[in-house]
């Protein structure tokens, strides 16, 4: 199980700089237009990653008011990029160093809507890795309609034969 896990945490970073450095050629102006999607930019929707990591890493770390990283955000496209990538490689550092028992661990916490769950940390893992896939796909849709044609591939399949 770690090690499909740390694969996925490494996938996740791998992923997320071939659209980062696509998205990074585009102007302000298109990282910020509203395109019809979950978010309303691609902007929006890097930040929502942003939040969702940082904010199971609260709930991991049992911090009882969940903060969202993007209140009073107003750095710029590369600014964000580095916040996201910078969350993304603690969350490998920390799966790279769990024991069994820890990724096996039951924690308590809440959602968004204060609903409380009790959760073992590999499946909120799993869920975390999936999010960020879900959004990627988004993203690629977004990249789309932006007129990019040149989109890189981020298929898991294609992180494998690169290793």
């Amino acid at each position: 199980m770690k090690h499909l896990l740390q694969q996925s945490a490494a996938f996740t970073i791998w992923a997320n700089q071939q659209l980062f450095d696509c998205i990074g050629k585009l102007t302000e102006e298109q990282i910020n237009k509203e395109i019809n999607s979950s978010f309303p930019s691609v902007r929006q929707t890097i930040i929502h990653m942003w939040d969702a990591e940082c904010a199971w890493w609260q709930r991991l770390k049992l911090v009882e008011k969940i903060e969202m990283p993007s209140q009073g955000f107003t750095g710029d496209f590369q600014e964000l990029i580095a916040k996201v990538n910078q969350q993304s490689a603690t969350w490998k550092e920390w799966v790279d160093n769990a024991t069994e028992a820890q990724l096996r661990h039951v924690f308590f916490y809440r959602n968004t809507k204060r609903e409380e769950f009790k959760q073992t940390v590999y499946e909120m893992l799993q869920h975390l890795m999936n999010h960020g896939t879900y959004h990627r796909g988004q993203l690629v849709t977004m990249l789309r309609q932006l007129g990019v044609d040149k989109i890189p591939q981020t298929d898991f399949v294609v992180f494998c034969r690169k290793k």
